[in-house]
Parts: C-alpha cells; structure tokens; sequence
C-alpha cells in the first residue's frame, strides 16, 4: 500500500468519527495534530524507557501505527506531499556531513 492510500484510509477513519466536523470536540488543526504527534511518539520511548531490551513488539508496533496516522494527517492537511518531502530530505542528507 502506498502513502496516498494510508492517507485516504486515515482521512476515512477520521470523517467517519466525525472528527472533521465543525462541532467536533477532537478538532483537527494543525496545531493540535502537532501536539498529538509530538505525544504519541513520546509514548514509543515508554518501551526502552528501563531497559534497552524491547520485550513487547505489538505495543511498539501500535504506537508507531500511532505517529504514523497523526504525520499522514497532518501532511494531508497542510497539503504536503510527503514522499516527494521524504525523498527531498534524503537528497539533502547524502550532501551532508555527520
């Protein structure tokens, strides 16, 4: 599946919420997508938060689908091509030095 296919999937799941309606109490703004990213991923380091040993693969998995929705979203609504970005970011960093 490709990225404009995850896209729709998510777009779909969130209309079907009604997220996207005007009323709703989950309103989908950049800003509070930025915010929800930021916490989601935050919850991918509660699995090496003790240890470096990654004892439960679904949970990181989950949480990973997590971000991956809240970006796809995001990218959606701000109306960014993310694999074109994704591959304008990965020619930038052949070009850089670490």
């Amino acid at each position: 599946m490709e990225i404009q296919e995850l896209t729709a999937h998510m777009h779909n799941f969130v209309r079907a919420k009604g997220w996207y309606d005007v009323e709703s109490q989950r309103p989908q703004t950049l800003r509070n997508l930025a915010i929800s990213l930021n916490l989601e991923a935050s919850e991918v380091l509660e699995y090496f938060q003790w240890n470096g040993e990654l004892e439960d693969l679904d949970g990181l998995a989950s949480e990973l689908a997590d971000v991956t929705l809240y970006l796809l979203q995001i990218a959606g609504i701000a109306g960014i091509d993310l694999e074109a970005a994704v591959m304008a970011k990965l020619q930038q960093n052949y070009k850089r030095d670490w």
